[in-house]
């Protein structure tokens, strides 16, 4: 058994999205919000040679309702796709992996007080496997847990853990939450989960108006998924980390949808192979490479 315990601010899920649900909306209300993301890291130089890039897709969709002024709650799913594609020769196999499956269902629940201190649980569950591969051993799940205080209308901090199995590791996830607004057009915090790199990290936004948005930020990102039974490692388990430092620019066409332009790069990436009992085999740096991305969202 391992223990990874990952960067600060690093999390799978949206702390500070679901806390600002659970204030914004009010007391019987219930909202619903959709997402499709696309994105794309070109070719990366992998260490002892050969190159990689890949492509994908996801789709989110969530529903949340104040049941109360103080309990608020919501269910999510998730569907994530990657194709990946290798030239050269590397150590790795060859092609270690090819296409990969991340479905996942979540649940919210956020106790606030009139104070604005809040309390957060993010129960979650998720298959991650390659084509192929077999799904019951392609199992994760764990919760998040988080105490945020909302100290003034500008500002609201936090801090939290999400701690997860995540096929034959056990994951330990410090969080930092972060909202503090420093002007009316500039404000720190947690970038949301519907952009390529994932929830939870840090960026920096300007709102120049009310259609646009722009920023610029980073989060470090790591996940592990069930390989081929019939691969180069055949029920073996992959490991990709990267931190994707991404800068966005966002144009909202009505006020309840919304378009993400994503550019940047995908720097300190890492692969690694491990066999069925989770022995490394072998792991291997990436170098840098560009990554872009576009997200259109919707809330009912």
């Amino acid at each position: 058994m391992h223990i990874r315990v990952l960067p600060l601010a690093l999390a799978a899920l949206p702390f500070v999205t679901s806390m600002a649900a659970a204030q914004g909306l009010p007391v019987g209300a219930t909202v619903a919000n959709a997402s499709f993301t696309a994105y794309t890291q070109l070719d990366a130089d992998i260490d002892g040679g050969g190159e990689a890039k890949f492509s994908g897709a996801f789709a989110l969709g969530s529903v949340t309702r104040r049941f109360s002024q103080a309990v608020t709650a919501g269910v999510s799913l998730r569907y994530d796709y990657e194709k990946w594609d290798w030239s050269g020769a590397n150590d790795l196999g060859g092609e270690p992996w090819n296409r990969l499956h991340r479905p996942g269902l979540g649940a919210t629940f956020v106790y606030a007080t009139p104070d604005g201190l809040a309390i957060t649980v993010l129960p979650a569950v998720e298959w991650a496997y390659e084509s192929g591969a077999s799904t019951g051993d392609a199992l994760n799940w764990g919760a998040a847990f988080a105490v945020s205080k909302r100290f003034s209308p500008d500002l609201l901090l936090g801090v939290g853990a999400g701690v997860y199995r995540e096929i034959d590791d056990d994951v330990v996830v410090p969080v930092l939450l972060v909202d503090w607004r420093i002007s009316d057009r500039l404000r720190v915090g947690n970038p949301a989960q519907t952009g390529p790199a994932g929830g939870a990290g840090l960026e920096l936004v300007w709102t120049p108006g009310d259609r646009w948005e722009f920023a610029a930020g980073g989060v470090w990102r790591s996940y592990r998924f069930r390989l081929n039974r019939n691969g180069p490692v055949p029920d073996g388990i992959g490991e990709k980390s990267s931190l994707p430092l991404l800068a966005r620019a966002t144009w909202r066409p009505t006020p309840s949808t919304r378009l993400d332009f994503y550019a940047g790069a995908a720097v300190a990436g890492e692969i690694t192979l491990y066999d069925r009992d989770n022995n490394e085999i072998v792991s291997r740096d990436m170098d840098p490479a560009a990554l872009f991305g576009v997200t259109f969202g919707a809330r009912f």
